[in-house]
């Protein structure tokens, strides 16, 4: 998102296979993971060795001229390689450092190590997403770590506005199990307004009703009726005005207590019609509602392609490859052109040039001896 909207960004991976997305997969292109070309898009990739003390030096240099630097290790491992906060600081202080971890440099949990689907699990996500029957599912996107991600961005814009104000930088602590909990805060309201556990409802909503996805007779449909003012134009589109005032559902409340018959009606009411016909007839009275698409719907829709969703971008080796597009249209300073994700250690010879003035041979010098890789 920082590269989208102008921002300098370096990857830095170590020379020995780098990042370990650029293994997940397939689908590959030409070698290269659909995976990694989406989500590193843009940015300027360098390759240092971490493990070797001048590798670490030169980190340290490129610190010096750093406005961010984004790390995401278990908390004390920066740390132990000599580039922790603490130290780092001395060097720079307009420095912000954010560190994205599981669950915080603090806690019992500290420690522990972390993914999306750990992470999923361990802030109570799984135990409310499912199908009615109980069986537990995990998110279809990985959103823990996006959520973080998200989070991780206003923390630094955060720091960076402060920074304007008081010239020195700071350290922003970004978990995931934090940053969950609070996109969970309507979930976790209704387990503390409660006293109980929410279970899972597949795809309907615990303090909404209706408010999920029903079978049409040739496939799904979601609708959306969040008041009351839906509700008595709702019941009339479709053919059951009947049930506007009728005293098991004329509030929410009530639907919401009464949701299994409510459904159960409902049900048999969608069956009988194609998705397009309750389409016309539930958006021409206002009623929020969308057919169930899939991606590749998603990636072809006129909707999509208006809001430049899917640019195409060209890579030195996988060729031209459409990928996902900046989310926010801003009027003043919109987002950069779209560009490919690097090749392992692509501008390492660029950016130690560049930033730090070294010449072609003290680079060639640190690629023979394995601190870098610069090809």
């Amino acid at each position: 998102m920082l590269a989208d909207y102008g921002a300098t960004v370096y990857k830095l991976e170590p020379p020995d296979g780098g990042d370990i997305g650029r293994g997940w997969g397939p689908p590959f292109v030409e070698g290269q993971a659909s995976y990694f070309l989406g989500l590193n898009r843009g940015k300027y990739g360098i390759s240092i060795n971490l493990k070797r003390r001048e590798g670490v030096e030169l980190c340290l240099q490129l610190v010096d001229k750093m406005d961010v630097l984004i790390e995401n290790f278990r908390p004390g491992t920066m740390t132990r390689l000599g580039l922790g906060y603490e130290s780092v600081r001395t060097r720079n202080s307009r420095l912000i450092y954010c560190s994205i971890t599981g669950y915080g440099q603090n806690g019992p949990l500290r420690d522990e190590a972390a993914m999306d689907l750990i992470v999923q699990s361990s802030s109570g996500l799984i135990s409310i997403t499912g199908t009615e029957e109980g069986e537990q599912v995990r998110c279809g996107y990985s959103v823990a770590d996006v959520t973080s991600g998200i989070f991780a961005t206003i923390g630094i814009l955060m720091a960076l506005r402060s920074r304007e104000q008081t010239g020195r930088g700071q350290f922003v602590d970004v978990a995931m199990l934090d940053s969950m909990i609070s996109a969970m805060t309507p979930n976790f309201m209704t387990c503390l307004g409660s006293g109980s556990q929410p279970r899972p409802l597949g795809t309907a909503f615990s303090t909404i009703v209706p408010y999920q996805t029903f079978a049409a007779k040739d496939r799904s449909v979601a609708i959306a009726v969040g008041s009351e003012k839906l509700w008595s134009i709702f019941c009339p589109a479709i053919d059951r005005a009947d049930l506007v005032e009728h005293p098991d559902f004329a509030t929410n409340a009530k639907r919401v207590k009464n949701r299994e018959a409510l459904v159960k009606i409902l049900a048999d009411v969608f069956r009988q019609r194609p998705v397009a016909e309750w389409l016309e007839k539930l958006g021409s009275a206002g009623i929020p509602c969308s057919p169930v698409r899939t991606l590749p719907e998603v990636v072809e829709h006129p909707q999509s392609n208006v809001r430049e969703m899917f640019p195409t971008v060209e890579h030195p080796t996988a060729g031209r490859y459409r990928a996902t597009g900046p989310p926010l249209k801003l009027s003043d300073a919109p987002s950069r052109p779209a560009a490919a994700a690097p090749l392992l250690g692509e501008h390492t010879r660029e950016v130690l040039a560049h930033l730090l003035q070294l010449d072609e041979h003290a680079i060639k010098e640190l690629a023979d001896s394995g601190v870098v890789l610069a090809p």
